[in-house]
């Protein structure tokens, strides 16, 4: 436990930056918590849903036996229980020969999976995609069910945890040749045992939470979107000079299920009904789902990919294979292929070798947030995740065991000292998180007025949160 003096005024300059640090982490963990254990849970309850029943018909087995059926038949055989307004969105080809079709068909909006046996040709499931507790946990870890208003609140959320993190370190880092740092002191008790097991914890989850969250951020509607992801979108100026549509692939997303790379969701859309592209399939053959998926198979693709039909007269036929929709366990062999509906040339053919740096990160660490490769990956972020959720419990049980007696309606945050060491490094380092990370500037500058301006002058406040 600190040695910190009581009072305040009389501390060191170390020591008064060591409790301004806190009383920003207590500030910090205050809002965050709540999020973590959220983002926690519900990322623990997709990730093992897509292990154990998958998200979108992969663990559907069949008998093998002869030759599968057509394509063609098998998509027929899925459309065969809708009106005629319904068309066919996707195929998704099996993992194995054991393994189930599976066809995305769209009706007045609404999205149906369609699981077909290839060897008999026959429907043998049907579920809507938005009723699985995948997307209900999925839209959770979003957007709190509340659409925009819940991604915001969420972003915030995510970059006060890099304060969090920050801060953290600062006040664990190891002092005077401190053990402690690295191992829990486990003959410990009361709040210096959940103290020692917090901060070390803590230190060994660091690096991941970072990594959680910068990905995370990624998906974020103002740092992902306005700002990361905008930078490092695929250029559609390096295809092969086809013309474009008016729609992003993010038009292929379905609702926040996101089934498109992120490095090519806000690039645009080529457009088919022209003589643009390379040749591809060849003349005399029809551009159909067979013809589409027997040429992805002829230029590499492999076990489970997916194809996407054309939507509308200017719509191409897509060929996507990526680890964030759990086709592979290897990001690095992502790959997106479109081809022009009506020549079957291809029009753009995007693999993780193109893109850029951000995006290639990005590849990875979706991969790994959503646990999709291996089993390796699936422990490591089980344990993680707990680790999270061990961080939040404990922190609030340090804080209810520092409180003093009689004091249950009140805060009691960490005293500030009013002349702080080192501050305009402090000042620095907060203009840089409110250029990188505009919401959380904003959060981090409402909070320090507050507490400047109001907190520290009105007494009852004071005694209330101090």
């Amino acid at each position: 436990m600190s040695t910190l003096p009581s009072d305040v005024e009389a501390a060191s300059g170390k020591s008064r930056f060591y409790l301004a640090a806190w009383r920003w982490h207590f500030y910090a963990g205050i809002y965050v918590v709540p999020f973590l254990i959220m983002l926690a849970v519900t990322g623990l309850g997709m990730m093992y849903i897509a292990v154990f029943d998958g998200r979108d018909g992969e663990k559907i087995t069949v008998t093998a036996s002869g030759d599968p059926v057509s394509l063609s038949a098998q998509s027929e055989a899925a459309l065969a229980g809708f009106g005629d307004e319904a068309r066919l969105v996707e195929w998704i080809g099996a993992k194995s020969a054991e393994g189930a079709n599976v066809f995305r068909v769209n009706e007045a909006g609404t999205n149906t999976m369609v699981a077909v046996d290839p060897y008999a040709g026959a429907v043998i499931e049907t579920w809507n995609r938005r009723d699985g507790w995948y997307d209900l946990f999925n839209d959770i870890h979003g957007t709190l069910l509340i659409g925009t208003t819940g991604d915001r609140l969420i972003e915030v959320a995510a970059g006060l945890s890099i304060v969090l993190i920050v801060t953290g370190l600062y006040l664990w880092w190891p002092r005077a040749g401190n053990r402690s740092s690295f191992v829990p002191e486990l003959k410990a008790r009361g709040r210096d045992l959940w103290k020692s097991l917090h901060k070390v914890v803590g230190a060994y989850v660091a690096l991941i939470l970072l990594v959680f969250l910068v990905s995370g951020l990624a998906w974020a509607g103002i740092w992902g979107e306005k700002f990361v992801q905008a930078w490092s979108t695929f250029p559609a100026e390096k295809w092969f000079n086809v013309p474009l549509s008016d729609e992003t692939h993010a038009s292929m997303n379905h609702g926040a299920i996101k089934d498109v790379p992120w490095g090519l969701e806000q690039t645009l859309m080529p457009a088919s009904g022209s003589d643009a592209g390379l040749d591809a399939i060849p003349e005399g053959i029809a551009v159909n789902l067979d013809s589409v998926a027997a040429f992805g198979r002829a230029i590499g693709y492999q076990g489970r990919f997916r194809v996407s039909f054309p939507n509308g007269d200017a719509g191409v036929w897509t060929i996507n294979q990526d680890s964030m929709s759990n086709d592979s366990e290897n990001p690095m062999v992502d790959r997106t292929v479109h081809l022009d509906q009506y020549t079957g040339k291809i029009l753009a053919d995007v693999g993780f070798a193109d893109y850029s740096l951000a995006a290639k990160g990005m590849a990875v660490g979706i991969a790994f947030h959503e646990g999709d490769m291996g089993l390796w990956n699936i422990v490591l972020n089980t344990v993680f995740c707990l680790s999270v959720i061990f961080l939040c419990v404990s922190g609030l049980v340090m804080w209810w065991l520092r409180r003093p007696k009689g004091a249950a309606l009140r805060i009691f945050a960490p005293k500030s000292p009013d002349d702080l060491p080192h501050w305009r490094g402090a000042m620095i380092l907060m203009l840089f998180l409110s250029l990188a990370f505009p919401l959380v500037g904003i959060t981090l500058l409402t909070v320090l007025a507050l507490d400047y301006l109001i907190v520290k002058r009105v007494p009852v406040l004071r005694r209330a949160l101090g």
